[in-house]
C-alpha cells in the first residue's frame, strides 16, 4: 500500500468520468428511520445478488474480529450472533457496552440475521469478535492506554476470528501498532481496515488502512462512484458500498437512522464480503480469499493496476460464490506487499496481549469522480424490472462513460 510495495507504484493518479455528476446528496442530519424499513435502504444487497449468493455461502464457519466501539449482542439482528471478546479500554463495562451504537451497526452490516426488521448483513452465517476501543469523545471520559488499539490488534490476532474488521482511523502510526498489525499477518489473519472519510478536509493518509498489511477499503454510491467524502490515495486497495447506509442513531437502540454509512459501513461489507468467499473455499489462506476479492473486482482498467480512489475496484464476492471465478494464487504470497507470509490457513487460537481516534467518518468529491464496472463488458443485461442502480452485480452490465464506467441500470433476465 505505499511506494516500493509490488504494483501500489502503478497507481493511477487522474479521474476518469468527469462528466459523472453525483446522484446522491449527502443530508447533513441523520433523519430517524423505522425498523421495519430499514432493510429496504440496504440498496447494496440486491446489487450484489445476496440472496442468489446465500443459496451457496451465507459466511457459515468464518468469524470476524470487530474492533469498535463495543458490540451489543442483544439487538434482534445479532441475538446469537456475538461471540465472547475483549475490551482493550480502561472503562467500565465489557465489549458488549457499544457506547455510541457504532459498533453494533458495523457487526449488523456483516453478520446481522435481520431479524426484528433490523439491518440484515451480507454475511448473516458469520459469527462476530467484538473487541471494544476508544473514540475521541469517549476517550475523554478516562485515561487512554497508549497501547489500546494495539492491543486490540493483538487480540484480534489471537483469537479464532479468520477476519479482522476495523472501521476506525487515526493520522498518526505508531510502532506497536505497526508490529501488531505484522503480528495479525504472521497468524494467517485478513484484515480490512476504513481509508477516512475526510477527502474533502485535508486527505491524510489514514492507519491502520495505510499500513503495508492492512486491505484500506474506500467507498463507493450507488452508480459505482467513489463517494464524495472517501478519502483517496495509496492506502486504498479496494471499494465497497458507504453511501446512503442505514445505522443505529446511538447507543440506546431504538432507532436506525439515515445517513452516509462512510468508509465505515463500506469496511464492513468488504469483510462481510471476504466472509461469504472463506466460507466458500475454507481450505484457502487469507492471501488467497483477497487475491480473488482483487481480481474479481469491478474495474474498466488493467488489471494490476491500482485507482487511488477504487484502488483494484469494486469489491464482486458473487462472482467468485455463485461464477467460481478468480485466482487465488499462491496461499504464501500477500497481494498487498507480493511478500511471503508466515500464517496459516487456520486462525490460531492461542492467547497473547495487545492505537487512537473515532470511527473513520470523513473524505473529497469534484475531480475524484471515478467510476468503475458493474461487471462484464459481454453480459449485457436485458428484460424487464429487477434490481436498482446497482453496483458491484456479478458480471452484468456496465455502460462506458469518457474513459470510466458507470454503473447501468441493471435489469435481470426473466425479472418481473
Amino acid at each position: 500500500m505505499t511506494a516500493g510495495m509490488g504494483w501500489s507504484q502503478k497507481r493511477m493518479f487522474g479521474a476518469l468520468a468527469m462528466a459523472a455528476s453525483w446522484s446522491v446528496a449527502f443530508a447533513g442530519a441523520a433523519q430517524p428511520a423505522r425498523a421495519a424499513d430499514v432493510q429496504s435502504k440496504q440498496w447494496y444487497l440486491t446489487a450484489m445478488q445476496a440472496e442468489e449468493m446465500w443459496k451457496v455461502s451465507t459466511g457459515e464457519g468464518v468469524k470476524v474480529a470487530v474492533i469498535d466501539t463495543g458490540v451489543n449482542g442483544s439487538t434482534p439482528s445479532l441475538q446469537g450472533q456475538v461471540l465472547k471478546g475483549t475490551d482493550a479500554t480502561a472503562a467500565e463495562g465489557d465489549e458488549n457496552d457499544d457506547y455510541s451504537g457504532h459498533g453494533t451497526t458495523m457487526a449488523e452490516l456483516i453478520a446481522g440475521t435481520g431479524k426484528g426488521g433490523g439491518l440484515k448483513g451480507l454475511a448473516p452465517g458469520a459469527k462476530i469478535v467484538p473487541i471494544r476501543i476508544s473514540d475521541d469523545k469517549f476517550q475523554k471520559k478516562l485515561s487512554l492506554s497508549a497501547t489500546e488499539w494495539a492491543d486490540a490488534i493483538r487480540a484480534a490476532a489471537d483469537s479464532d476470528a479468520k477476519i479482522i474488521s476495523m472501521s476506525f482511523g487515526g493520522e498518526f502510526g505508531l510502532d506497536r501498532e505497526r508490529e501488531a498489525v505484522k503480528y495479525a499477518e504472521s497468524k494467517g489473519k485478513l484484515f480490512f481496515a476504513s481509508v477516512g472519510n475526510n477527502a474533502e478536509k485535508g486527505n491524510d493518509e489514514i492507519y491502520p488502512a495505510s499500513y503495508p498489511q492492512v486491505v484500506g477499503v474506500a467507498s463507493a454510491d450507488k452508480e459505482g462512484k467513489v463517494s464524495k467524502f472517501s478519502q483517496n490515495g495509496d492506502s486504498v486497495d479496494i471499494a465497497a458500498p458507504g453511501s446512503d447506509i442505514p445505522r443505529w442513531c446511538d447507543n440506546s437502540f431504538q432507532k436506525y437512522c439515515d445517513g452516509i454509512g462512510g468508509t465505515s459501513s463500506a469496511t464492513a461489507i468488504a469483510s462481510a464480503s471476504a466472509a461469504l468467499v472463506w466460507s466458500a473455499n475454507p481450505d484457502w489462506t487469507a492471501n488467497q480469499v483477497l487475491n480473488v476479492l482483487f481480481d474479481t473486482a469491478g474495474r474498466d482498467w488493467e488489471k494490476g493496476t491500482l485507482s487511488r480512489y477504487l484502488g483494484h475496484g469494486l469489491i464482486r464476492p458473487a462472482m467468485n460464490i455463485l461464477k467460481g471465478k478468480g485466482d487465488p494464487g499462491d496461499p504464501d504470497i500477500s497481494p498487498l506487499t507480493n511478500e511471503r507470509t508466515t500464517g496459516s490457513p487456520a486462525a490460531s487460537e492461542q492467547p497473547s496481549t495487545s492505537a487512537s481516534e473515532q470511527p473513520a467518518q470523513s473524505g473529497k468529491g469534484s475531480e475524484a469522480d471515478e467510476t468503475v464496472a458493474a461487471g462484464d463488458s459481454k453480459a449485457q443485461a436485458s428484460g424487464d424490472g429487477g434490481a436498482p442502480l446497482s453496483l458491484i452485480l456479478g458480471g452484468i452490465a456496465g455502460v462506458a462513460v469518457l474513459g470510466g464506467v458507470v454503473f447501468a441500470l441493471v435489469r435481470r433476465r426473466g425479472a418481473a
